[in-house]
């Protein structure tokens, strides 16, 4: 198992649930990706450079897109949500909508696609 795995099967539920369902998003629009770490969290990695990292915090959800810009790009969608420079939480009583964690995921692939360019 890789660090990705591992961690979702140290969470119980609920909190395991939602965090799997981010990162199966995650693994349907870039199945490239790879299990590992970003800044020292269990990432989704895509062509060697951090795609998103899921976590639990105490108070929610937290969603790690490793881009200020992405997360400024879908900031119109967010309204209710937690919101930082770098990531977005969620409760889990209201989950991230699909069409949100879907252009994340597109928009950092597209980003590190052009920084590879």
């Amino acid at each position: 198992m890789g660090q990705v795995s591992e961690y979702v099967e140290s969470l119980e539920e609920p909190e395991a649930s939602a965090v799997r369902r981010v990162l199966d998003r995650a693994r349907t629009i870039v199945p490239q990706a790879q299990e590992g770490a970003g800044y020292g969290m269990p990432a989704l990695r895509y062509r060697d450079s951090p795609l998103i990292s899921v976590m639990r915090t105490k108070k929610h959800i937290g969603v790690y897109p490793f881009s200020p810009p992405v997360i400024e790009a879908v900031v119109a969608d967010l309204e209710g949500f937690h919101v930082t420079k770098g990531s977005i939480g969620f409760p889990l009583d209201r989950p991230l909508p699909d069409a949100v964690i879907d252009r994340l995921v597109r928009l950092r692939r597209d980003e590190i696609d052009a920084m590879r360019a």
